[in-house]
């Protein structure tokens, strides 16, 4: 695959939550060697796949946000089994930039006239990482900004484990995305 062009990644780079982001995650895993106590980091990787076949990578596109509801949903899972972690495994896709913050509940503007969300195919690529790939398909042009992993696949529903914001994807007719998520749970060693 392509990379995507250098003035999309300079774009994505420069953001502030992209940056506070990755330095975030290097300062978690960091702590969590140093002092044994766990951490959460996450990080999301994308590529866009135009309707001719063409496939662009754009990278990792944040390392934002875990929120309060998903960490809520998690403790609820442990505590009494009143909620199934294994249930975050939907990805959905928006067009509101507004930052990511640990208090979201729901994307700024979920994309439910362009796309579905997509059920993700689960694996876990090491003993402390989880991870979900799934493919959105596009039936109209939009400037994605957004990426969310939910519990449910009913769009605008469900509980929010993750939001990231990123530099403006365009897609079209017969495009898709295909995102990554990847959630690393850190101990010390």
């Amino acid at each position: 695959a392509q990379k995507a062009p250098w003035a999309w990644r300079v774009r994505n780079w420069l953001r502030f939550n992209f940056v506070f982001g990755w330095l975030a995650n290097v300062a978690a895993k960091g702590f969590s060697a140093l002092t044994g106590i766990p951490t959460i980091t996450a990080a999301l990787h994308g590529r866009l796949i135009r309707a001719d076949g063409t496939v662009i990578d754009h990278g990792v596109l944040g390392y934002r946000v875990v929120t309060s509801a998903g960490v809520g949903f998690l403790v609820d899972d442990w505590d009494d089994d009143t909620t199934d972690i294994t249930t975050m495994n939907y990805h959905a896709s928006g067009t509101d930039n507004t930052a990511e913050n640990s208090s979201d509940t729901a994307l700024g503007a979920e994309a439910t006239t362009v796309t579905d969300r997509a059920t993700g195919t689960k694996s876990q690529p090491a003993a402390n990482q989880l991870r979900s790939v799934a493919t959105q398909a596009f039936t109209g042009t939009a400037a994605i900004v957004e990426h969310g992993l939910f519990s449910v696949v009913t769009e605008s529903s469900g509980v929010l484990w993750d939001r990231t914001v990123f530099a403006a994807i365009n897609v079209g007719n017969g495009d898709s995305i295909e995102f990554t998520y990847t959630c690393t749970l850190n101990a010390g060693s």
